[in-house]
C-alpha cells in the first residue's frame, strides 16, 4: 500500500482501484431494507451463469442508499487516523470494504502486496518473500510473472484476504524514486506486459486485482503535494500506456488512483484521468479505490470517477450521503459507482469461492521465490570468464559485506514482507532476510576455504582478499516508500571498500542487492559485476547458483544504468518547499492545492529514449544481459501487412544450454518526432547448446504508432520504419528498413 502510520510510527499509503461495469445503472437508494434470505429465489445473483454485469445489477437493485454508501468506503485501519466503530471487524491488513450480511456482499478484506503479503508478523502469520517486482521484471519472463502474481494470490487468501493491493506499473522516469524496486522498469510495454500477467494469474486465485499507482507518481518527495506538469500525448505514450497494457492484458478489478496531482488536480479527483481516458476510451469496467488517504473531496471525486474512498469515510461516508440527497451527486453515479465495485466481486470470485483460511504452502513459496530470482539476476561483468567460478581451481573464497554473513537487504514500505522468526519492524527500518550469502557460498563449494568479512575496516577485507583466490563483495542500496534517494551511488562507503578489495585482487565479484541502478565507479576494476537486486526468501541460494554455474544467467535489464546522476532527466531532485520528503497522506479541504510542482519537460523520453535522444553514453543499456554461452542472430524478415511480423533465428553458439531474450526495437519516421527507437517486442528463447530456432512476434499496431491529441487516439503514420533486432537496445546486429504507406 502506501502512506500511512501503523500503531504510532508505520507510515504507508495504498493506491486501490476496483474493476466493475462502465453502464449507468439506477436504483431508489432510499427505499427501505427488505429482507433477502438465502435461497436462490430471494438471491437470484447467485446464478453463475449470468455475467458480472447482470449479477451487480441484481444486487444493487435491493439496496438502500445507506447499502451504497457504506460499500463506498473504507472502514479504517490499526494505526491510521481516528477509530471506526468497525475497524476491528476486519482481518487486520490495510483496509475493508464491510459486507452486508442481508444481500450476502462479503467482505472485501485487502492487503499490501507488492512482493509479498504484508504485515504476517503482527498477525501471526507467514509470507514468501518474492523478488522485489524490478528483479522480476529483469526475467522479461510473462510466465514468471503469472507465478509471481499466483503465489501471492494463493498466500493472500491462505491468510484470509481477498483484494491485493500490489500491481505497481510507475515507470522509472525518475531511478531515485523510492518505491523503484516495487515497479516494473523503464518501458511500458515490458512493464505493462509483465504486470497484466502477475495480475491476470493472482485474479485466478479468486482475490480483486490492482494496478496502481495511477498515474505519473514517480516520485516519493512531496508525492501528497505535488503537481505533475506533462503533456497528454507524453503521458498516453509512457506511463499511461503501461497502465493501458496491463489493464487489456490483466483485466485487474481495481486501479488504484495516486496521491500527487496531474496538470492542475489530484489524481482521484482528475476526470481526463478516471473518467475521459480510463473509463471511456479504455472501457476499464472495474472501479477506482482511492490511495490511502488520496480523497479530497465528494461531489468533485464523485463526477470524475472515484468509486472507492480508503481507508476511511471522510468524503464518501455521511458528506457523500448528504450530496446524493441534496441532488449534488445523481442516484445514477451513485449506481455506477456500486455497480463497478459489485462487479468486480463476482466476476473476481469473491461472491462464489469464500476466503478460508489455511496454512501456506511454505516449501513450495520458496522454490518459487528461488526459480524467479534465478530468472532475474543479471549478469553485467564477466572478465576473462571469471564466472563461473570453477570448484576444481577455486580453492579459497571471500566473502565481503555488510550482513553478507546472515542475509540479503528488502525494500521497504508498505512492500514490507515479514522475515520468519522476526516482529514486525519498524516503518522504514532496514530488514535483512535471513538467507545467508555466506552459508550460500560455504554449500555450493563445502572443498572450498570459504571466509567472512564485513567490510566494516576495508584494510581487513582487502588483507582477506589478497589472500584468497576469489573475493566476492555483497553491496546493497536500500530503498523504500516515502523517500526518495540522495543519489545513485553505494551508501556507507561502500565504493572505497570494493575499490580495495579489487585492488588487493582483480578476481572481485560485486554482487549488487540494489532496488535500481547504481553508479559503480570501480566497474573497470573488478573481475565481475552481477546485479541481484532485493532478491527475497531464497536470494542467496539463487545468487551462488549463478556463481557456481548451476544456473546459466538470462536476466535483462528492465532500466538502463547511467553513468551519473548528471545524465538523468533532472540531475536534481524537484522537492516540496523547506526540502521534505513524504508529508504523510493527510485529509485535505475541499479547496485543495499542490504546493510545488514537477515538469517532465523530457517528454517522451524515458528511460533508454532519453540516452539515445540526448547521445548520453549509460553505463550498462537498457535490457542488457550477459549469459555463459553466446548467441548469434541472423535472417531478420519483415512482413508488412494489417499487423507487421517479425521472424528471425537465434542460435546458441556456445557450449551450454541457455535462455536468450531476443528484443525487437523499431523507429518511427522523422514526422513522428519520437525518440531514435522503442521497444516492439520480444521472446525469450531456450536454446541447448548449437541449436538454432526461429523466431516470429507479431508487432501490435500500437507500436508503430503515436498518439495524436487532435484526433484523441493512436496514428500510423505513413513514411520509413526500421526495425531491430538483437540482444540489447545497444546491440542490434539485424535491421530492415521498408516503408509503410
Amino acid at each position: 500500500m502506501d502512506s500511512g502510520k501503523l500503531n504510532g510510527s508505520t507510515r504507508r499509503g495504498l493506491r486501490l482501484v476496483l474493476a466493475a461495469g462502465l453502464g449507468i445503472f439506477s436504483a431508489v437508494g432510499t427505499m427501505a431494507a427488505r429482507p433477502a434470505s438465502k435461497d436462490g429465489a430471494s438471491r437470484p445473483w447467485m446464478n453463475k451463469s449470468l455475467s458480472p454485469d447482470e449479477r451487480a445489477d441484481l444486487v444493487l437493485k435491493e439496496m438502500t442508499l445507506d447499502e451504497k454508501i457504506e460499500l463506498m468506503h473504507g472502514q479504517g485501519m490499526p494505526g491510521w487516523s481516528r477509530p471506526m466503530p468497525k475497524t476491528y471487524l476486519g482481518n487486520s491488513g490495510a483496509g475493508f470494504i464491510m459486507g452486508n450480511k442481508r444481500l450476502g456482499i462479503p467482505q472485501v478484506e485487502m492487503s499490501d502486496a507488492a512482493y509479498g503479503v504484508r504485515m504476517s508478523a503482527q498477525n501471526g502469520r507467514y509470507s514468501t518473500a518474492l523478488p522485489a517486482n524490478i528483479a522480476a521484471a529483469a526475467s522479461w519472463d510473462p510466465e514468471a510473472a503469472c507465478d509471481y502474481g499466483a503465489l501471492i494470490g494463493r498466500e493472500l487468501r491462505a491468510q484470509g484476504y481477498n483484494m491485493t493491493l500490489g500491481g505497481g506499473v510507475n515507470l522509472t522516469r525518475e531511478p531515485r524514486n523510492g518505491r523503484t524496486f516495487e515497479y516494473q522498469g523503464e518501458d511500458p510495454l515490458l512493464a505493462g506486459t509483465l504486470v497484466g500477467n502477475r495480475i491476470k494469474c493472482e485474479q485466478a486465485q479468486h482475490v480483486i486485482g490492482d494496478i496502481k499507482h495511477y498515474v505519473m507518481n514517480d516520485q516519493e518527495n512531496g508525492r501528497d503535494e505535488v503537481d505533475v506538469i506533462i503533456g497528454k500525448r507524453a503521458m498516453q505514450e509512457t506511463d499511461m500506456l503501461a497502465f493501458h497494457i496491463g489493464i487489456g492484458i490483466g483485466n485487474p478489478g481495481a486501479v488504484m488512483c495516486s496521491y500527487n496531482s496531474i496538470n492542475g488536480d489530484y489524481a482521484c479527483q482528475n476526470k481526463y484521468n478516471l473518467t475521459d481516458v480510463l473509463k471511456t476510451d479504455w472501457q476499464f469496467k472495474g472501479f477506482v479505490v482511492s490511495d490511502w488517504g488520496g480523497t479530497h473531496s465528494t461531489v468533485k471525486a464523485s463526477a470524475a470517477g472515484l468509486d472507492n474512498e480508503q481507508p476511511m469515510d471522510d468524503f464518501y461516508g455521511e458528506k457523500l450521503k448528504r450530496a446524493v440527497q441534496a441532488g449534488k451527486v445523481p442516484m445514477a453515479q451513485l449506481d455506477d459507482h456500486v455497480h463497478r465495485i459489485l462487479r468486480s466481486q463476482f466476476e473476481d470470485g469473491l461472491f462464489d469461492y469464500p476466503t478460508q483460511k489455511s496454512v501456506v504452502d511454505v516449501e513450495g513459496g520458496l522454490a518459487t521465490a528461488r526459480r524467479i530470482a534465478e530468472q532475474s539476476i543479471v549478469l553485467l561483468k564477466n572478465e576473462d570468464g571469471l564466472l563461473p567460478l570453477d570448484r576444481a581451481t577455486v580453492h579459497s573464497i571471500a566473502v565481503i559485506g555488510p550482513h553478507a554473513d546472515t542475509g540479503m537487504i528488502s525494500g521497504g514500505g508498505s512492500a514490507q514482507v515479514d522475515p520468519p522468526g522476526q516482529p514486525a519492524a519498524p516503518w522504514q527500518s532496514k530488514v535483512w532476510f535471513p538467507t545467508s550469502p555466506l552459508k550460500a557460498v560455504c554449500a555450493a563449494d563445502p572443498a572450498a576455504k570459504v571466509a567472512f568479512d564485513s567490510g566494516a575496516d576495508p584494510a581487513s577485507a582487502a588483507a582477506l582478499a589478497r589472500q584468497s583466490d576469489v573475493a566476492i563483495v555483497f553491496a546493497y542500496q536500500w530503498m523504500s516508500e516515502g523517500t526518495d534517494l540522495p543519489g545513485l551511488s553505494l551508501p556507507e562507503n561502500q565504493d572505497s571498500l570494493i575499490e580495495q578489495v579489487a585492488a588487493a585482487n582483480p578476481k572481485t565479484i560485486v554482487v549488487l542487492e540494489t532496488g535500481t541502478a547504481v553508479t559503480m565507479p570501480w566497474v573497470d576494476k573488478v573481475g565481475g559485476v552481477m546485479e541481484a537486486w532485493y532478491a527475497g526468501s531464497k536470494g542467496a541460494d539463487a545468487v551462488a547458483n549463478i556463481l557456481f554455474g548451476n544456473v546459466n544467467p538470462s536476466a535483462k535489464l528492465p532500466m538502463t544504468f547511467p553513468r551519473s546522476e548528471a545524465d538523468l532527466p533532472h540531475p536534481e531532485l524537484v522537492k516540496p518547499p523547506g526540502g521534505g520528503e513524504d508529508a504523510g497522506a493527510k485529509v485535505k479541504p475541499e479547496d485543495a492545492k499542490p504546493i510545488f510542482s514537477v515538469h517532465y519537460d523530457e517528454g517522451l523520453k524515458v528511460g533508454y529514449k532519453w540516452y539515445d535522444a540526448e547521445n548520453k553514453p549509460v553505463l550498462f543499456p537498457f535490457g542488457y544481459g550477459l549469459s555463459y554461452t553466446s548467441y548469434e542472430y541472423s535472417g531478420l524478415k519483415v512482413t508488412p501487412g494489417k499487423e507487421v511480423t517479425v521472424s528471425f533465428t537465434v542460435k546458441n553458439a556456445g557450449a551450454r544450454a541457455g535462455a536468450e531474450v531476443a528484443e525487437v526495437y523499431v523507429s518511427l519516421p522523422a514526422a513522428a518526432g519520437e525518440p531514435p527507437k522503442r521497444l516492439a517486442g520480444w521472446s525469450k528463447v531456450q536454446l541447448k547448446a548449437g541449436e538454432s530456432k526461429e523466431v516470429s512476434l507479431t508487432i501490435n499496431p500500437r507500436e508503430l504508432s503515436i498518439f495524436e491529441e487532435s484526433s484523441n487516439g493512436w496514428k500510423q503514420l505513413p513514411g520509413h520504419y526500421t526495425f531491430m533486432v538483437g540482444g540489447s537496445s545497444n546491440d542490434l546486429p539485424l535491421k530492415q528498413e521498408f516503408n509503410l504507406p
